[in-house]
């Protein structure tokens, strides 16, 4: 398979030496330097591009791999008050769209435990419920997605919260996210229920960025000569 690296900073360096190790090649690698190559031609000689980059630049690269009919994954996160327009673009374009806040096998594993505890939980409202997230201080946005995509869970299962925040709260109906940049940290995610007789938590600690790079690899293999949005969800089969 033949892939366009939308975005070369750590993740890039870390997808390119998994795909390659898997027999993929590398055709084209965009990062700051060259963002003048990010065009119609050059993202055409890929079968898949792998976009990694920030909540700044995201939107404008996808609609770019839409409009040279690329089939994409997408791993950047702080964009998604964009989501409808970029789903309405992908579909008006008959494309390919692969999005996860986190393309970690782990973490997408650590979500349907995620859900599945919580749904235990709702009817236990003597436990309070929070959430803590620790990356590397390069990451620009907070909360992560991935604590978001916990958040979100979380408020469809239990019926006592209504809506997240990151920061301290007292509100029993606001779901509390704290965020903490301390390097070198890939990324923690902790779920904590707490009652005045026990606690229950759940965490998700990444080693390093291989896990995340794996599944991206992964979901490029499954979004190949497809139409249509998926998630990590279709990519593992869960």
């Amino acid at each position: 398979m033949k892939i366009a690296l939308v975005g070369y900073g750590k993740m890039g360096h870390a997808i390119e030496e998994i795909a390659l190790q898997k027999g993929h090649e590398i055709v084209l690698k965009i990062d700051i330097n060259n963002a003048a190559d990010l065009t119609k031609e050059n993202l055409q000689k890929a079968d898949v591009a792998i976009e990694f980059t920030s909540p700044h630049s995201a939107v404008e690269n996808l609609k770019k791999c839409f409009d040279a009919d690329i089939a994409v994954v997408c791993g950047s996160t702080g964009w998604l008050e964009h989501w409808d327009e970029i789903k309405q673009y992908c579909l008006d374009r008959n494309g390919a769209f692969v999005y996860a806040s986190n393309f970690s096998i782990g973490v997408n594993l650590f979500f349907e435990v995620n859900t599945f505890l919580a749904k235990l939980m709702n009817k236990h409202e003597e436990y309070d419920v929070s959430l803590d997230e620790i990356h590397h201080t390069q990451k620009k946005d907070a909360p992560s997605g991935t604590a978001i995509t916990l958040a979100e869970q979380v408020l469809q299962q239990i019926s006592r919260k209504k809506v997240w925040v990151n920061r301290i709260s007292d509100n029993a109906e606001e779901l509390e996210i704290t965020s903490e940049r301390v390097d070198p940290v890939p990324g923690t995610h902790k779920v904590k229920y707490k009652s005045s007789i026990d606690d229950i938590e759940i965490i998700h600690t990444a080693h390093n960025r291989k896990g995340f790079a794996s599944g991206a690899v992964l979901a490029a293999e499954f979004i190949k000569g497809k139409k249509g949005i998926y998630s990590m969800k279709d990519v593992l089969g869960l």
